[in-house]
């Protein structure tokens, strides 16, 4: 094992009492990258801030590139047991305050041949709901555990069940709970399905949606009175009824192609899309009867590969593969963006306490930035300690920073480092 413990002295969280700083899901509470803590640190100390404990071998929490969630003092995280051709799949828990298993899972996910392709391993986030985790393995299985347990309550396939196809690299989405149901995108015979989060069953099918599933996460927007399920496929930006799963709108001018990525970002009746690979960015405007939507404008100047986008004050700020790190005004539009940088490579960014938290693919590279929309303003920099040595060549530090309870959870594959951030002691 990395680490040593004396079980006579584990902090335990008692399961039944909630953090106000928990990290539920895929890029946190909202879906939205953001985190609600406050007194964190401002800058670090030579060398970084305190590390907390890590986890460097393969089998505690296997490979792969999904970020942990992280509730009720207990951390979630799928991985799989290689990075080769049909490497199985496994959900751990461990304790977030100490790093000490608590049990691992495996899922019987991976029936196929896409751990061999770019990069190896899921790329998903355990979404966890009161009692229960949800798991959506790369070949579609979609899981629920108990979280106190890891036992498997119920599973269904988005390909065998629904006619979904898996996408070239692997389902990468996180589930989405929405009240009583749990959301996919299967993709191509069912564009998109809701089922009951305690049974499994069928809730609705939207089949008038027949895209091919990206590798985005569904997220929700209320407009006019109609919430909807936004997302984006392999070809368009869509909205879906979240009642009945009737398709409200199906729109989209950028040219999504080879891998579509990113989560939509929802503000108000305006959402935004970005993907790489030369599509670009879109501002996409929700009728006022919250049943139709149309493009307000286009742009190449934000070209998110992976790593995400967060809007803030108006402004939207994340990685572009056209102009490096940037702040964009995207409601008024156009090519111009207000800054741009280049003192990190590209990567992916989360939000807390005024700061961005900004992590570089290449060498694991954390950098913090004030969020304004006047220059891109450092305020700390470290990297972590190694980086994974089985990765395979193709892959990066792909997985998104997580801030959760004054800790910053980052991994690189199979390892992951947990730091102190906060400005007082807890």
């Amino acid at each position: 094992m990395p680490f040593r413990f004396l079980f006579a002295c584990l902090l335990l969280t008692d399961a039944s009492v909630a953090s106000a700083a928990d990290w539920p899901q895929w890029r946190g509470p909202n879906r939205d990258g953001k985190s609600a803590e406050t007194g964190l640190l401002k800058g670090f100390p030579e060398g970084g801030p305190k590390l907390l404990w890590k986890v460097t071998e393969a089998d505690v929490i296997g490979t792969g590139y999904g970020t942990p969630a992280v509730v009720k003092g207990k951390l979630y995280i799928v991985g799989a047991d290689g990075a080769g051709a049909g490497a199985a799949e496994s959900v751990a828990c461990l304790d977030a305050a100490t790093g000490a298993p608590v049990w691992k899972m495996p899922l019987d996910t991976t029936k196929g041949s896409y751990l061999g392709m770019w990069g190896g391993g899921p790329r998903s986030t355990p979404t966890v709901d009161g009692e229960t985790l949800y798991v959506l393995g790369s070949t579609g299985d979609l899981v629920a555990l108990e979280a106190a347990t890891g036992k498997i309550v119920w599973k269904k396939n988005l390909v065998k069940d629904f006619g979904g196809a898996v996408p070239k690299w692997g389902y990468s989405e996180s589930p989405l709970i929405d009240g009583d149901n749990v959301v996919c995108t299967p993709g191509e015979k069912t564009g998109m399905v809701a089922l009951n989060k305690k049974s499994g069953e069928t809730v609705w099918a939207c089949k008038e949606l027949t895209d091919g599933a990206g590798y985005s996460s569904v997220v929700i927007a209320t407009v006019g009175g109609v919430k909807q399920c936004v997302q984006q496929t392999m070809a368009h930006a869509v909205g879906v009824n979240a009642a009945d799963g009737k398709l409200l709108w199906k729109v989209g001018q950028i040219k999504r192609a080879t891998a579509v990525i990113p989560t939509p970002v929802v503000a108000g009746d305006h959402v935004y899309f970005t993907s790489g690979y030369g599509a670009g960015g879109e501002l996409v405007r929700i009728g006022t009867d919250g049943k139709s939507a149309k493009v307000v404008h286009k742009t190449s100047a934000v070209a998110n590969h992976h790593g995400g986008v967060i809007e803030l004050a108006g402004k939207l700020y994340g990685h572009s593969d056209a102009k490096q790190w940037f702040c964009y005004d995207y409601l008024a539009g156009g090519d111009d963006l207000v800054w741009t940088s280049n003192k990190l490579d590209k990567g992916s960014i989360t939000y807390a306490d005024g700061q961005f938290y900004c992590y570089g693919q290449g060498k694991g590279t954390l950098v913090t930035v004030k969020a304004n929309d006047k220059a891109w303003d450092e305020t700390g920099r470290f990297s972590i300690p190694e980086t994974s040595t089985i990765r395979p060549s193709q892959g990066h530090v792909w997985a998104h920073p997580v801030v959760a309870d004054g800790r910053l959870y980052l991994r690189d594959y199979e390892k992951l480092f947990v730091y102190d951030i906060a400005a007082k002691a807890k």
